[in-house]
């Protein structure tokens, strides 16, 4: 085993900015949370969205649309060779929103998925667990998150990590929605399969008021 740290950034590209230099390989995922995007790298290239995310583990350019844009960058990274994930250049602003360590196996035994969850009012995610580590970001809303005896009260554009183990529940306010970004780094046999079990068994009959919209959910070596 060895350590990892999964970070969240929050990067904020005037029109038509683009980064003085390209995004470095490494497992990363690009979640656009407004305005539009263009991004590049060897292979591939495909325009974001406001709601929309990408994945990559090689270099990308990246370049904002006339209107700007705000990305939320999820990057997994050796804490070996981890060095400062911040973004410069011409009306670019990038800042460190959350950054977690994580105990994996260095290899071929991990996928990384990108997913947004959505609550109604008064929505609950009953306590539960999950298979992996992984960083949320709330979008809009409220939220509040109640785990290992701690009660936090989330606010938009805050994040949040849940190591996976730990029983969680979480629910919005009855006054507002809670909507969020989610990265998770799980194992590869739930390719395609949900990474959550409720931790008491009458809860998974109860009616489920969340839904989920899967953008990523794609192999990776670390």
């Amino acid at each position: 085993m060895a350590a990892y740290t999964l970070r969240l950034y929050e990067d904020c590209l005037g029109a038509r900015a683009t980064p003085a230099a390209p995004l470095s390989g490494l497992n990363r995922v690009l979640y656009a949370r407004e305005g539009l995007a263009s991004v590049e790298n060897t292979t591939t290239s495909a325009t974001l969205s406001q709601n929309s995310a990408f994945f990559s583990a090689e270099d990308i350019s990246v370049r904002a649309g006339a209107d700007g844009a705000r990305l939320l960058r999820y990057e997994l990274v050796s804490q070996a060779g981890a060095t400062d994930g911040l973004l410069t250049g011409d009306h670019v602003t990038s800042r460190l929103v959350l950054e977690a360590e994580m105990t994996l196996e260095p290899g071929d035994g991990y996928l990384i998925r990108c997913d947004r969850v959505n609550l109604p009012p008064g929505g609950i995610a009953y306590t539960h667990t999950h298979q992996g580590g992984g960083i949320r970001c709330l979008l809009n809303g409220g939220f509040v998150v109640e785990t290992e005896g701690h009660r936090t009260e989330i606010a938009p554009g805050e994040a949040w990590y849940e190591a996976g183990p730990a029983p969680v529940l979480a629910w919005a306010p009855d006054d507002r929605v809670g909507h969020f970004s989610r990265v998770m780094i799980l194992p590869r046999s739930l390719l395609d399969k949900s990474s959550l079990s409720y931790v008491n068994p009458e809860d998974a009959a109860k009616p489920k008021l969340q839904n989920y919209t899967v953008f990523i959910d794609r192999f990776i070596t670390i």
